[in-house]
């Protein structure tokens, strides 16, 4: 009889281990599929799908199936909260973050209310971790460090005057903001900020500004047509500043309006399949095959979350809250956008910023940071006359 009992109690066990192991992790997150963000997240929500089968052919995380659960918000940020609510409400393990800075803010007072930890990968924004979450983790190169790069370049050519630029958006302005407190804090003597509306064509006020002022940087936070106006402007009034940085200046669509005039011209490369950060090459070709186009951005903010809450899980061995925001604040792990290292004080990343890329024979080269530079920068910007054409 005795024997009979154990018998059934090791069955019982043993059927118990199989139902948890078959019982998935559920990531729940809230990505627009509809609306006027559909197709800016798109990307983010293939990504995430990618890394679902990658990591179950691998075995799952803690020998269990993960499966994401999505959730539309419609592009409408104040139905995140909602829309998280209901992630909850069907016991969703983990979340990740939706795509965009004022929908994370909603989904992130759910969570913050819940106690459950987020992974916020679309939310960019200074404002998103401003009240130090404790749920809340960022994995997503922030708009505050997308100066850092130029400023790293002007002090190592021995640059004091800066001309910091702001296009008159929310996004452009928080990147400007930021990078006018940090050079003020790693001491540069001269440090001089203008906004500019946004469409403008003629910055011939800003060149004598800057020229009043003695820059010897002009770095500028806007839009592509934008920077090409700028240099545009430069030519025709003879202005050259010993560098120039325009966060837009390494996008395709800068060498096309421009042509050889968009030579030397620094910007920020935020991602791209030949950046040589962990498992960028393998991710790349994974997307590509599986979705039938490159990978972009937002597709790299979703599977570098993704491949931070793996580590998170791994880390902590559970799914345990505080356990995983332990791990999450301690955690340094490399992911294709760069390494997640985030400030224990906010959640707020330290670890990830945009490459520097300069356009030489109008290709951009990532010349910043040394991790992932391709070339040395050429500085100084020359000046008009001393500029020959390219064969």
């Amino acid at each position: 009889m005795t024997s009979w009992i154990t018998s059934l109690a090791l069955l019982a066990s043993l059927w118990g281990a199989s139902a948890l192991a078959e019982n998935p992790i559920v990531v729940g997150a809230v990505v627009s599929t509809t609306g006027a963000q559909a197709a800016a997240a798109e990307g983010y929500r293939r990504a995430l799908l990618l890394w679902e089968e990658e990591v179950n052919a691998a075995g799952g995380l803690l020998g269990r199936r993960v499966e994401v659960r999505l959730r539309d918000d419609r592009s409408q940020a104040v139905r995140a909260r909602s829309e998280y609510e209901k992630l909850i409400e069907e016991k969703a393990d983990v979340l990740i973050g939706p795509y965009g800075s004022a929908a994370t803010m909603m989904g992130a007072a759910v969570a913050e209310r819940a106690r459950r930890v987020m992974v916020n990968g679309g939310g960019p924004a200074r404002t998103v971790h401003k009240r130090s979450p404790q749920y809340l983790f960022q994995s997503v190169i922030p708009y505050a460090s997308y100066g850092a790069g130029a400023l790293e370049l002007a002090k190592a050519a021995g640059i004091e005057r800066l001309f910091i630029l702001g296009r008159e958006d929310p996004r452009s302005r928080d990147m400007a903001e930021a990078t006018a407190e940090l050079a003020r804090a790693q001491g540069f003597p001269a440090v001089e900020t203008v906004s500019y509306s946004g469409g403008s064509e003629d910055f011939e006020l800003q060149v004598k500004l800057a020229r009043a002022a003695g820059a010897q940087a002009w770095v500028a936070f806007g839009e592509v047509r934008e920077a090409a106006d700028m240099v545009r402007t430069f030519r025709r009034l003879d202005y050259a500043p010993q560098l120039f940085f325009a966060r837009a200046a390494a996008e395709p669509a800068f060498v096309e309006l421009l042509g050889q005039d968009a030579e030397f011209s620094l910007g920020a490369m935020e991602y791209d399949a030949r950046l040589a950060t962990p498992g960028n090459a393998a991710f790349a070709k994974a997307y590509a095959a599986r979705w039938s186009e490159p990978a972009g951005l937002s597709a790299a903010q979703g599977y570098a979350t993704a491949t931070v809450l793996a580590a998170a899980v791994r880390e902590a061995g559970s799914l345990d809250p505080q356990k995983l925001r332990a791990a999450l604040t301690k955690l340094e792990v490399g992911t294709v956008l760069g390494p997640y290292r985030i400030d224990p004080a906010n959640g707020s990343q330290a670890g990830m910023s945009a490459a520097v890329a300069q356009i030489l024979r109008g290709r951009p080269a990532v010349v910043w940071p040394r991790s992932l530079e391709t070339t040395n920068a050429l500085l100084p910007y020359p000046q008009w006359g001393e500029r020959s054409l390219l064969k």
